[in-house]
């Protein structure tokens, strides 16, 4: 990712819509979501699975278990974990949108794009969703000022400034 550029945002554990949840116990959801905005992951994640012991289908915890992934810096697991709630749950717009920002993360914009747009598909109005393909589209974009400037340098100036406006742009979020 370019210096400076902000990472995507993820969906906010406060918005979460996932209405599918095979076990009701708002308690157990409530403790990971207090352990995950009180910055620990770790024992989001532990309290997560425990609760997945008794109920390993329930996509909530399964979504909140990713997000303890990401957010303790596992993301490899955490792409995995969310690519199977996309398989598992494919009327869920959340894990296509948290998959999204991992894979933009690591540069994979095409990757991420794909997932965005699956993402508004499923929910046209999921605002998370659309500011991230935006951020998404202005990456792409960087991306492709800068193969252009190596094919011509003419174009070297003008694709300087659009770089320049758009970086700031990303830099203000």
């Amino acid at each position: 990712m370019p210096a400076g550029l902000p990472t995507l945002h993820a969906a906010l554990l406060s918005l979460l819509l996932l209405p599918l949840a095979v076990r009701a116990d708002q308690a157990d959801y409530d403790d990971v979501g207090r352990l995950l905005r009180a910055g620990n992951p770790p024992a989001a994640l532990a309290r997560a699975e425990t609760y997945l012991k008794d109920a390993p289908r329930d996509p909530q915890m399964l979504f909140l278990r990713a997000v303890a992934l990401q957010d303790a810096g596992r993301s490899a697991e955490a792409i995995e974990a969310y690519a199977a709630l996309t398989q598992a749950y494919p009327e869920l717009p959340e894990p296509y949108n948290n998959l999204a920002v991992l894979q933009a993360d690591q540069g994979r914009l095409e990757q991420a794009l794909g997932l965005l747009q699956e993402a508004l598909r499923v929910r046209p109005n999921y605002a998370a969703a659309m500011d991230n393909l935006g951020d998404v589209h202005a990456r792409l974009a960087l991306r492709a000022w800068r193969e252009a400037q190596g094919m011509d340098a003419a174009l070297r100036a003008r694709n300087t400034a659009k770089q320049a406006r758009v970086t700031e742009a990303l830099s203000t979020k």
